[in-house]
Parts: C-alpha cells; sequence; structure tokens
C-alpha cells in the first residue's frame, strides 16, 4: 500500500520585482516514489504543467539555496513574509515561482514523517527483487543456462 501526501496551495509566478501573478499548484509525494517530490502548476489551460524533482533539494531549499541547473530552490523574505523561491529552467522556458515557506515547511514535515531521511531506499524494495532476481534456481533454467546458445558452424551437409 502507497501513501500519498498532498497540498494544495497558491504559488506566484513572479514576473518582475514588481508584477507576480498567482498560480494555484498541488504538491504531491507518494510513497512509491520516495525520492522524488512533484508539483502540478495548474495554468489555465488543459493540462497543468508537471515538475519533478529530488524532495532532498526541496528539503535543503527551506533553510539554504541549493540546486544548479534546471532546478535552483532557496529561501528568503519579501514584504517581511518568509517563502520559498524556485527557479525552474526548461527547454520551453524559465519560471521563478514563490510559495508561503510555512506551507511548504509544514507539507514536507509531513512527508518526513511517512517516510524519513535515509529510510527511501527501504521503500522502493530494490533489497528484495535483487534477492529474488539472484536466487539460485534448479531444474530446467540450470539447463537452458549451460547450453552452447550458438551451435556449432560445422555441418555434415554439403558432402563432406
Amino acid at each position: 500500500m502507497h501513501t500519498v501526501v498532498e497540498r494544495e496551495l497558491e504559488l506566484k509566478l513572479v514576473l518582475s520585482p514588481e508584477r507576480a501573478i498567482p498560480v494555484p499548484a498541488r504538491l504531491t509525494y507518494r510513497t512509491d516514489d520516495p525520492y522524488a517530490v512533484h508539483i502540478a502548476f495548474h495554468i489555465g489551460s488543459e493540462n497543468p504543467v508537471n515538475w519533478t524533482f529530488a524532495r532532498e533539494l526541496l528539503v535543503e531549499g527551506v533553510f539554504r539555496p541549493c540546486g544548479h541547473g534546471d532546478v535552483r530552490v532557496w529561501p528568503t523574505k519579501v514584504d517581511g513574509r518568509s517563502v520559498v523561491l524556485m527557479a525552474l529552467s526548461s527547454p520551453d522556458g524559465d519560471a521563478l515561482l514563490e510559495a508561503p515557506a510555512p506551507a511548504v515547511s509544514a507539507w514536507l514535515e509531513r512527508t518526513l514523517r511517512v517516510v524519513p531521511p535515509g529510510s527511501e531506499a527501504e521503500r522502493l524494495g530494490i533489497d528484495g527483487g535483487l534477492a529474488e532476481l539472484l536466487a539460485p534456481t534448479t531444474g530446467r533454467a540450470d539447463e537452458l543456462w549451460l547450453q552452447d546458445p550458438w551451435p556449432s558452424d560445422e555441418s555434415n551437409e554439403g558432402g563432406e
């Protein structure tokens, strides 16, 4: 069974230092994808714009600047309010989004209670899958493994 932790909130798309527009968003964390956070931005089109990046990046970005490349996150104050800024870059363009730090922090706290840092790999079941894959087999499978997959090119056909 997988757990989902979601939070609807309004972000601001920063267009300039003086202008920002509201963007409804949904933060989603799923225990079947324990390293990632998913953000769906509802921008008035038929389909939301979806971004996925490391939960660890968002956790760190609440406290200090982090990330590089496509996703950068850092805390700051705007008009006395604590916010988290997310700079997102893609081939389709760049966006600077502002999120209320208390709401993001509370949501992250919930995700960390569900899957504590360092325990993500346990959720993936990789160890069990590898053990099953590498378990010795008996019978027909061993016979197939030991057979020569390429029969000899030597042939008695053609009149030797």
